[in-house]
């Protein structure tokens, strides 16, 4: 079972895109994308320095265009990819590059958000000075609250003994000095407090984009940065593209779901190497390759033939939908539809109930209810199929 993992902001390097510019193509797909987020991103990807490309707003922008055009590399036919990738998943940016891939955004959707994000969130980050620090090592709870008491955020908790806090650079300063027992505090080369309140007026700018953006259901599972619950809803992965901005990213609950589903291996797409080194750590017996230079793309096709799923996982016309569990957790069916009702887009069919939350199942389209594959009460795994729909006429 084969996942694709997009990287987020701190993973470029300067010109990590030069050996991709000799793939037939690739140049003029980057400089498209460039022309629609307003700027050269092969000369970003290939000449700027670290400092040019460390800024927010040119980062975010090259870090996605950069992943989606690799990502067509992998693939005789582009849309091969939906039925031999099982999952998806992004950290922080990332979850955009996903989201395309999934089929949720185009790539010219993509590039206006992102661009727009990325200015949004450096004029975010000049209002007051904050940053980011990364804690490795250490107990989880005592990180945790030397975090708290510093006043700083665990903005992104990566697993593998690794949490980034976020905050002003007077708490980050306190941070560092009072550490953790047994754990580093290493300040990031970042330019604010992103995945905090501080990015609050990026948000609201960006949420008003989204209400003149159109989606389409994701058509494979997209792992979300929230609680690592799987989503298919096209307008839930667009409220969250815009809602993470300013909330932490639980890349270690992504990575449990992965497990859980029983993905066997993992692809991270350019410009790529951190997720990779998270996932080695965290998820031990999973084949995880990183896609940094052309030369990595006959390893990753060889993944892809042992790992690929060959199942159909969506078409423009299926004769049926399946519904699949949005968090590990126990199922409730007590007020859900019986074999044959018809129910309508957006209706509540089941519930999760998680260690966290209780998450509802919804119709992402009307159909006729064929089946249930679970029942009342059973154990459920993130992504795993819970009952299946007929399209109805106005699905």
């Amino acid at each position: 079972m084969l996942a694709i993992v997009c990287p987020g902001q701190g993973s470029q390097v300067p010109g990590f895109l030069a050996p991709w510019l000799e793939l037939p193509g690739f140049a003029d797909r980057m400089e498209w994308l460039g022309a629609c987020a307003g700027m050269d991103l092969v000369a970003h990807g290939t000449t700027s320095d670290a400092d040019t490309i460390r800024d927010t707003a040119v980062a975010q922008p090259l870090i996605v265009a950069s992943g989606l055009v690799s990502f067509l590399a992998l693939f005789e036919h582009p849309a091969e990819a939906f039925g031999l990738i099982r999952a998806g998943a992004g950290h922080s940016v990332g979850e955009i590059t996903a989201a395309v891939g999934a089929g949720v955004l185009s790539a010219e959707q993509a590039m206006v958000f992102v661009r727009e994000r990325g200015r949004l969130m450096a004029g975010a980050s000049a209002v007051t000075p904050t940053g980011m620090s990364a804690v490795v090592g250490g107990d989880e709870g005592e990180v945790l609250a030397a975090i708290a008491a510093a006043g700083c955020t665990p903005a992104n908790r990566n697993g593998a003994k690794q949490i980034v806090a976020a905050g002003t650079s007077e708490q980050l300063a306190a941070l560092g000095e009072n550490p953790p027992a047994r754990a580093r505090v290493i300040p990031l080369q970042v330019a604010g407090a992103f995945h905090t309140h501080h990015m609050a007026p990026a948000v609201d700018t960006l949420a008003g984009y989204s209400r003149a953006m159109t989606t389409r259901d994701a058509r494979l599972d997209l792992v979300s940065n929230r609680e690592g619950d799987v989503i298919r809803s096209g307008q839930e992965v667009l409220d969250r593209l815009v809602s993470q901005v300013s909330n932490p990213v639980r890349w270690d609950a992504c990575m449990d779901t992965l497990a859980d589903m029983g993905v066997t291996a993992v692809i991270e797409i350019p410009p790529a190497g951190t997720l990779t080194g998270l996932v080695k750590k965290h998820l031990k017996g999973v084949e995880a390759l990183a896609l940094k230079t052309p030369d990595d793309l006959a390893e990753a096709r060889r993944l892809i033939r042992e790992h690929g799923e060959t199942a159909t996982q969506g078409t423009d016309h299926p004769t049926w939908r399946m519904l699949v569990s949005p968090g590990k957790g126990t199922v409730s069916l007590a007020d859900s539809p019986r074999a044959g009702r018809t129910v309508a887009t957006g209706d509540r069919l089941a519930a999760v109930s998680t260690l966290r939350e209780n998450l509802a199942v919804t119709a992402v389209h009307a159909g006729q209810v064929v089946e249930w594959l679970v029942e009342d009460g059973d154990p459920v795994a993130p992504g795993q199929p819970l009952v299946r729909l007929h399209p109805t006429e106005d699905a």
